[in-house]
Formats: structure tokens, C-alpha cells, sequence
């Protein structure tokens, strides 16, 4: 047994890796020493309880119990904890507690519930609504209506088959004829399409195959955490990283009751925040997994003068409508009713059914007399105008349920009474209407809800239609206003430092739309908009093979984001792009005809012989590029917050969406190269003077002087290093360079920490810092 660590133990920067059957424990174990030798403190896994056979990722687990078998179970675990301790490294790991895997065959709980109903001891385990469907769980997972595949169904002794799926059969029903067998169940298998509108138990996001769990139940919490928390108990891991906290009834609570029971070990959440919203104070964590440190830090290095043309140059090549990808804001808004309408139409269901309860029996005559239909109406015209996921307790539900959307949504409404209703459900939102606990069901609901919704209708549908600039549609993002100046970014590190310094920070994610490096590249196109749509007037002739010029200019910006024209990686990232999008094309409505003019269009256009065109001009903006992927990875490494590489990113890294942002990665980089060289200093430096990137640290903007100085980004931790970057540096050349430009440097002596021979003091030609790179580190030198 791993020998017992009971004091918390902060990373200074973690390392993700994902794991899957092909990369198990053993594969992290052999990798632990070239991953030391980075300067990282800690390992963050990918999760590693078992999770569905096969599985490449390990968020669909079926057993809290045990660690995944596939991946080495837990022998394999405790051998990773001690190699990476033999080498002065822990482990941090990928927790799931909104959700399990709706594979009865696989998930023994979800089994006993389907065997026994209500009644089984493991029925509080799921947000099921058994009043809903006739007190029958339903199971969309049928390829056609019932009549049509009856005869594939069969009985098994016990259990009920289709094909390579199985389900427990109620006792005493094994003899019935199959329809009347059906009927007897506690379950109603049904074909895949009703899901949309017949679902009757809360999912992750519209993913009927993850079935939500109940961890605000005590009994729960205890039952499928109680293996991690042995785990940290016995040192073998040292922190968490807890995935979707928004989808949870009480995420407040959660966190408190895990903060207990991991005696305050380091713990991050995955909270995606809007522009403007912060982490609620009152939650017990070190932080967030760093999207929003993701889109401060792109930000920077994004014009915005450019952006601005780069947008207008979109709007006359692509000539979108408002609601479908030429403005942002009508595009979120479009896709939110879509969504509501079709993806989440059973949660809207389920919500009003709550709300039209609360009202029918509620003693307050102000609530009464609200037709369901008015209800639904006012429900979903103030969800689409949330611009946040969700609000967390009625004190701060009044911020992101304004009275301005309260006063939009009832235009939706002819009869002024009919639209009282939308002050009604703002109301309940606020807690000023209502009794416990009818009221505190809606709040949940009403909460669940928003943050789904805000999921598939921001990152799954508008980021695939408004399209300008490919690299400010990533998760946490805000592609109606991607560039960040650097006053706001000196001001949110400064935020950082003082309320969340050990906070995560992130530049690539296994859920990255986009690796950090090819949104480097891409930024790149705000310096140079004309010359971005004089090459397309070049390579796009007349329309010819183009199913439509939005998908044109998204599958030319691919191609010069990843700088190669692969068919097979390109050609799948653009019909993942196409089906989320929706507009002409989905997952679930798929028109062969256009993914196959698609198709030919990628292999003839981007990937074919105009696409060299489009790899020429990323050739000849390469050093500026060169800067954007240096300057990114620098300022990420020494900002406030711990931050986390993903797998492979130390070196050049370029991805484009899941699962291409999955595959594996060599340790070390067969050809290390400039960005290893800055990544490594940085962590290296990191983890030899800890307190100078800690939690009492200091972080203080530089500012440079002379003709240039808004092209230099710097700051200095605890005044003991210095932080520089270029900015915009296409921008910088064709303004004449940098000229007469100095930076301060804090009092002393300063030396390159990837060229020790280099030394500065007071006021330095911001020329000769960039002499070798287009970024610096410096560490004060002490006086002998």
C-alpha cells in the first residue's frame, strides 16, 4: 500500500494525459520520467474508474467502485502513483459525478433500477421521473420502431436481448408473450427518435447514452465516491479535477460535502464562465480548468482593428443571414429556440410540468391560472437570453435573469395578461414566488436546464455557424468579441492572483475545438484580413464545386490553421462542422447529397492543388505565427495559476477536434524544437522557486516605452521574474519594427533564463531581448 500523505499537496503544474485502452497506466508509468524532467509537479488524469469497454475516453463510467481493468485496474493505478512519486511527481485526477453510462449490461445500478423500478434500492441513484410515461422508464434504444424490429427482440431467460444489448427482466414476467412482456416491464425500449421528446430522465446535455445521477443524495455521494476518496486517503492521488459541476441540483452543497471529504485537497472545476461572470465565491475550490484563462490569453494576441475587417470580409464572402452566422448574438439566439425546440424538447417538457404544478397548487393566488402553453412560452423566452450557463442560488439569479429579459420575453405574447406569466417564472427563478420544496425542484430544474441548453446551443450549434475567425470559437470563448486588450488582461491576472491564485489555467483541452497552436496561426489572419480574402478570391472560382461559401471559409481557415492538407483529418473535422452546425445537414438528419458535395469539395479545393495556395501564404507568414505559438505558451506558463499542459503541447501541437485531439502522443517529441526549449525553461523555473508563482505571489504589469510599446506584453511575478512577449508582431513589421522601444526592468540584474550568458538591467532595447526569440523569460540574477 501506497504509504499515507495526509497533508494537501498543490501542484506548480500539471500534465494531462489521456487514457484509453491503447495508453494505460503503463504507458503513463514508462512516460513519468521524460515528463519529470519537464518540471511538472503532478499528472493529471484522464478518468480512471470503469467506464464502458473500449471506451477512449472514460466519461461514460458504470462502476464507482473499481478502477478501470482496461486501463491496468487498481494494481496498475497504485504502480503509476509510486513511479511517479519515485520521481517527485503526483497524480491529479478527471472525476464524473453528474453522470453515469446508460448501458444496463455494463452499470449494475442502472440494472437493479430497470429490474426492480422505484422500489430498488438503487432508484435514488438516477433523476428519473417515474410519473412520466406511464411509470415506465424509457430506453431510446431501438434503430426503428418497435413494430419494425419486434422480431429482434428476445427473451433470454431472465434477461431481454437486442442484439449486443441486454435488459433485466421483472421477475415472474420471463413466460409472457414479447408485447404483453413489453408492457409488464419497468422500462419501455423505444426507438432512438423519441428521446428527443419522450425522455423521461435527465441526461448530460442531449446525450441519451449518459444518464444523470443524483450526488446531492448523501447516499449517494458516499456510494460513488468512495473509492476516490480511499484513494486520496491512501495518497495515491492528490487532487481532482471535477468535470460539468453545471449540470448538478446543488452544486454549492456538492462541492462543500466533497471539500470535507477530501480534507480541502487542490480541486478545479470544469465551469466554463461568460465574459464578466466570476467563480461563486462561496465554492470551496481552488479554481476553474482554465477556459477562462484560454480566451484572455488568445485574446491578446488577437486584433481587434483586424477583426473587425476580417468580419466584414466574411459577411461579403459568405453572405450569412444575421441569425445564421452573420451576427453573434442573433446566431446564440437562434440556436437556443432550436435547441429548446428539438434537442432538449423533453427537458423543456419536464420543466413545464414542474412549473405548471408549482403554479396550479400553490396557495398564492398570484401564481394560479397559468396555462401550460404560457408557462412553456415564458420558460423558454428567458432561457435563450441567458447569457450565462446557469445562476447558482436565487441572491445571484436576479444578475443573469434581468428584468431587460423579462421585458423582451413578453413580446412573444399578444395578450398582455398571458404574458404575466414570464414574471411569474422569473419570479420563481428569484425565489420571490413559491414554497418549499416544489420551488426548490423548479430552481433545479430551471438550473439544469439553462446550463444544457447554453452548452448545445453556444458550443455545439453557434460556434459551427458564426464563423469569421475559426480560433475565437473555442469553449469558454466569445467569437463576438474575441480580441483582449492588454490592460484587460494585466486586470484579470491581477484578479487572479488576488482571488483564485491556484486556480487551473489551460491553452489546450481534450475538448479543444482547436489545439492552442493552430488558434496561434489562425489570430494570425486578424494582422493580414486583406490579404486573407484576396487569397480566397483566388482559390475560390465563381462558386464552382462550393455547397456553400460559409463551409468554404471555414474548411480554407482549417486548412491554414493545421498548415497541411491531410483529406482524411480535414475532410472528417469539416463534417463534424457541417452536422453540428445544422444548417444544412445534422447528426440526426443527415442529407448524404450534401455531405457528399462536402467531401468533394475539401478533396478538390482545401486539400487539393489551390490548397497549397492557402499553406503558401501560413510559409510566409511563419515567423509571425512563430510568435503567436511562442508568445502563447510563455504567458500561459507564468501567469497567475497552475497551469496545465495537455498531452504532446510542449512541443508544436496541431489538432483539430475530437477525436483528432485525442490521438497519441510520442514522449518525448521526436524532433524537439524552440517550443519545447520555452516550455521547459518556464516549468523548470516554476518548479525550482515555487513561491514566486504561488498563491501569496505577486503578478505586476510592465509596460514598455517608445513607438512600439503596445506590441510588448510583460509582467513580473513576486519581482524576481520577468515575463515578455511580442504582440501582433505582423502588425509590428509592417509598422517599421521596434525601433527606439525600452522596457523597465525591476532594480537589478537579469538573465535569459534560456541563454544565462544574456543579461539585462534598468532600461532595456526591447530589440535586443527578442534578439533570439520573439519572447523572453528573465530570472534576477543574485550579486555574488
Amino acid at each position: 500500500m501506497t504509504p499515507e500523505r495526509p497533508d494537501p499537496v498543490v501542484p506548480t503544474a500539471t500534465y494531462r494525459l489521456q487514457l484509453q485502452p491503447e495508453f494505460p497506466f503503463a504507458a503513463a508509468a514508462a512516460a513519468v520520467p521524460y515528463l519529470a524532467s519537464l518540471g511538472v509537479s503532478h499528472l493529471h488524469l484522464s478518468p480512471v474508474l470503469e467506464s464502458v469497454p473500449g471506451s477512449a475516453h472514460g466519461y461514460d463510467v458504470v462502476d464507482h467502485a473499481r478502477v478501470r481493468e482496461e486501463l491496468g485496474g487498481e494494481e496498475g493505478l497504485r504502480a503509476l502513483a509510486r513511479t511517479a512519486r519515485e520521481h517527485g511527481v503526483g497524480l491529479v485526477v478527471d472525476i464524473v459525478p453528474n453522470h453515469m453510462a446508460a448501458v444496463p449490461r455494463h452499470n449494475h445500478a442502472l440494472w437493479e433500477v430497470l429490474r426492480e423500478g422505484p422500489k430498488s434500492p438503487y432508484a435514488r441513484w438516477f433523476d428519473i421521473d417515474w410519473e412520466a410515461q406511464g411509470g415506465q422508464m424509457l430506453l431510446p434504444v431501438l434503430g426503428q420502431p418497435l413494430g419494425a424490429v419486434l422480431g429482434d427482440l428476445r427473451v433470454d431467460g431472465d434477461v431481454l436481448r437486442y442484439y449486443d444489448q441486454a435488459f433485466p427482466l421483472r421477475e415472474g414476467t420471463e413466460e409472457l408473450p414479447l408485447p404483453q412482456l413489453l408492457d409488464a416491464q419497468w422500462y419501455r425500449p423505444v426507438w432512438w427518435r423519441l428521446a428527443r421528446t419522450e425522455l423521461n430522465y435527465r441526461r448530460f446535455f442531449s446525450i441519451s447514452e449518459l444518464i444523470g445521477v443524483r450526488v446531492e443524495d448523501p447516499e449517494v455521494f458516499e456510494a460513488t465516491h468512495a473509492k476516490t476518496l480511499q484513494l486520496l486517503r491512501e495518497g495515491v492521488i492528490d487532487g481532482l479535477r471535477v468535470d460539468h459541476p453545471d449540470g448538478l441540483a446543488d452544486p454549492d452543497a456538492y462541492l462543500s460535502r466533497l471539500h470535507e471529504a477530501t480534507d480541502g485537497r487542490w480541486t478545479v472545476v470544469e465551469k466554463i464562465l461568460a465574459d464578466g461572470e466570476t467563480l461563486p465565491a462561496s465554492w470551496p475550490v481552488a479554481g476553474t480548468t482554465g477556459y477562462d484563462a484560454l480566451r484572455h490569453v488568445d485574446g491578446i494576441f488577437t486584433d481587434p482593428a483586424g477583426f473587425g475587417e476580417l468580419l466584414g470580409q466574411y459577411r461579403r464572402f459568405a453572405a450569412p443571414q444575421a441569425d445564421r452566422g452573420g451576427d453573434w448574438a442573433a446566431t446564440v439566439r437562434r440556436a437556443g429556440y432550436r435547441v429548446l425546440t428539438h434537442e432538449l424538447a423533453a427537458e423543456v417538457d419536464r420543466l413545464t410540468r414542474v412549473t405548471a404544478r408549482l403554479c396550479a397548487t400553490s396557495p398564492d393566488p398570484a401564481l394560479r391560472d397559468r396555462a401550460p402553453w404560457a408557462l412553456r412560452t415564458a420558460l423558454q423566452e428567458l432561457l435563450v437570453r441567458m447569457e450565462v450557463y446557469r445562476p447558482y442560488t436565487s441572491g445571484d439569479a436576479a444578475a443573469v435573469v434581468t428584468e431587460e429579459a423579462a421585458a423582451e420575453a413578453k413580446l412573444a405574447f399578444v395578450v398582455p395578461e398571458e404574458a404575466g406569466a414570464v414574471d411569474v417564472v422569473r419570479d420563481l427563478v428569484l425565489g420571490r414566488a413559491g414554497e418549499e420544496p416544489a420551488l426548490t425542484e423548479f430552481q433545479v430544474r430551471f438550473a439544469q436546464t439553462s446550463s444544457a441548453l447554453r452548452a448545445k446551443s453556444v458550443e455545439d450549434t453557434a460556434f459551427y455557424r458564426y464563423v469569421p475567425l475559426l480560433s475565437a470559437t473555442e469553449v469558454g470563448g466569445d467569437p463576438g468579441s474575441p480580441a483582449v486588450s492588454v490592460a484587460d488582461f494585466h486586470a484579470y491576472c491581477a484578479r487572479v492572483q488576488r482571488d483564485w491564485p491556484l486556480t487551473g489555467t489551460a491553452l489546450s483541452t481534450h475538448d479543444a475545438k482547436r489545439s492552442a497552436d493552430v488558434r496561434a496561426a489562425l489570430a494570425v489572419l486578424t494582422e493580414s484580413p486583406q490579404r486573407w480574402a484576396d487569397l480566397l478570391a483566388e482559390v475560390t472560382l465563381a462558386g464552382e464545386g462550393v455547397p456553400d461559401p460559409q463551409l468554404a471559409w471555414v474548411a480554407w481557415q482549417t486548412v491554414f490553421g493545421l498548415g497541411e492538407t491531410d483529406v482524411e483529418r480535414v475532410g472528417q473535422a469539416l463534417l463534424k462542422h457541417v452536422r453540428e452546425a445544422g444548417l444544412y445537414t445534422s447528426w440526426t438528419e443527415q442529407e448524404p447529397a450534401y455531405e457528399d458535395a462536402v467531401a468533394a469539395f475539401v478533396a478538390a479545393g482545401p486539400c487539393g492543388q489551390p490548397g497549397e495556395q492557402v499553406t503558401a501564404l501560413r510559409h510566409e507568414l511563419a515567423p509571425h505565427i512563430r510568435a503567436n505559438v511562442l508568445g502563447t505558451a510563455l504567458v500561459h506558463l507564468t501567469m497567475p495559476g497552475v497551469p496545465d499542459l495537455y498531452q504532446g503541447t510542449e512541443s508544436e501541437y496541431r489538432a483539430l477536434v475530437d477525436p483528432d485531439n485525442r490521438r497519441p502522443v510520442p514522449f518525448p517529441a521526436a524532433d524537439p524544437g524552440e517550443k519545447d526549449a520555452v516550455t521547459e525553461a518556464a516549468l523548470r523555473l516554476r518548479a525550482r522557486r515555487p513561491g514566486v508563482f504561488g498563491d501569496t505571489a505577486t503578478c505586476t504589469a510592465l509596460e514598455a516605452e517608445g513607438p512600439a510599446a503596445a506590441h510588448c506584453v510583460a509582467f513580473t511575478r513576486s519581482g524576481e521574474t520577468v515575463t515578455a512577449v511580442t504582440r501582433l508582431s505582423l502588425r509590428l513589421a509592417e509598422a517599421g519594427g521596434w525601433r527606439d522601444t525600452h522596457l523597465t526592468l525591476p532594480p537589478g540584474r537579469w538573465a535569459d533564463v534560456l541563454a544565462p550568458e544574456r543579461e539585462f538591467t534598468g532600461h532595456a532595447r526591447v530589440e535586443e531581448l527578442f534578439e533570439r526569440l520573439p519572447v523572453v523569460l528573465l530570472e534576477r540574477v543574485e550579486d555574488a
